[in-house]
């Protein structure tokens, strides 16, 4: 019987690489000379890429389309956003292949993240860590006085996935009431979902608007200006899905002239954003590069994900994290 041939491109540190091919002896294993400089790029094209059954990495669609023995393509990144078309869903609906990401691999680190915001924001870290402030003075009064904890506090979430998930469950404890905005409501949500109709009177409620879109034609440019202009007045954005789910420019108008207080995000569109930006400019937006699903041993913990649905895979069972 012929062994399944696996084509793996992802930057991966020598433990995690090592632990790859321990996990995958039995099978060819394919690895690149040139491969991705991150999980969330794409390495240069591969021609032994045509033999691959399995795929995992960020394969180009282009080179999908040339390899006719693929079975199941393992995207080393929880967002799908190159595939994520009409068109690729068709075709690997017509050709039998699985598709899985790795969204459980970076929802803990990224719910976090959100929630490193929303508690910075609170506590009004920003200021505080640039202050001098002598006890009793105006500006110490203020700081104190401004700081709040998340108790009563509304959060509505947009894209309610493995992340939106872990960040409810680690709002729960700090008394925050949690809402959701997701594309299609599946009944088992541990919040109230708010459907499109209604997402206009949520936005206008929250306290936070904690954006964990996908990029997709449907949702690219989804938080434009009429979307900010709706929102409450002291309102915080924040955003750990994809920059090209925000009107940049809208986004800045409303930092700058209201109603948001501010934004916290971790996306952008480009990546890096230019120093030029007006975003860069503004004191009341916070920019991380990208960072959010990053935590220690996140090659391991991705190798280990892919590994677990291997096994899956070579058993019939159903895969982790299947999204086609």
């Amino acid at each position: 019987m012929d062994k399944l041939v696996i084509h793996a491109d992802p930057a991966l540190l020598p433990e995690a690489l090592l632990l790859l091919q321990q996990g995958t002896a039995e099978y060819e294993l394919i690895l690149p000379e040139n491969r991705a400089a991150s999980v969330l790029t794409q390495a240069a094209p591969d021609p032994r890429f045509a033999l691959a059954e399995v795929a995992f990495g960020q394969p180009h669609p282009d080179a999908i389309a040339g390899a006719s023995k693929l079975r199941w393509i393992h995207v080393s990144s929880s967002g799908i956003t190159r595939y994520d078309t009409p068109k690729f869903r068709a075709e690997m609906m017509r050709r039998g292949i699985v598709v899985t990401n790795s969204a459980s691999v970076y929802n803990e680190a990224c719910a976090a993240q959100a929630m490193a915001f929303l508690l910075a924001q609170a506590r009004l870290l920003p200021a505080g860590l640039a202050s001098r402030a002598a006890n009793g003075t105006p500006e110490w009064t203020a700081l104190r006085e401004g700081s709040r904890t998340l108790r009563d506090e509304s959060v509505l979430i947009l894209g309610y996935g493995t992340i939106g998930k872990r960040l409810t469950e680690m709002l729960v404890p700090f008394g925050a009431r949690v809402s959701a905005h997701r594309r299609q409501a599946r009944g088992d949500e541990a919040v109230p979902i708010v459907s499109a109709e209604e997402l206009p009177a949520a936005l206008a409620a929250a306290d936070h608007v904690v954006n964990i879109l996908p990029e997709s034609p449907e949702t690219r440019g989804f938080f434009d200006a009429a979307r900010f202009a709706g929102m409450k007045p002291g309102a915080v954005f924040h955003n750990i899905g994809r920059g090209a789910t925000v009107d940049q420019d809208a986004l800045f108008h409303a930092l700058t002239n209201g109603p948001l207080a501010a934004a916290w995000l971790d996306v952008t569109d480009p990546e890096p954003l230019p120093d030029d930006h007006p975003l860069r400019s503004a004191a009341n937006c916070h920019i991380t590069p990208h960072t959010a699903g990053g935590h220690t041993g996140e090659s391991l913990t991705l190798v280990r994900h892919f590994l677990e649905n291997l096994a899956r895979f070579t058993l019939g069972k159903p895969l982790l994290d299947r999204v086609m």
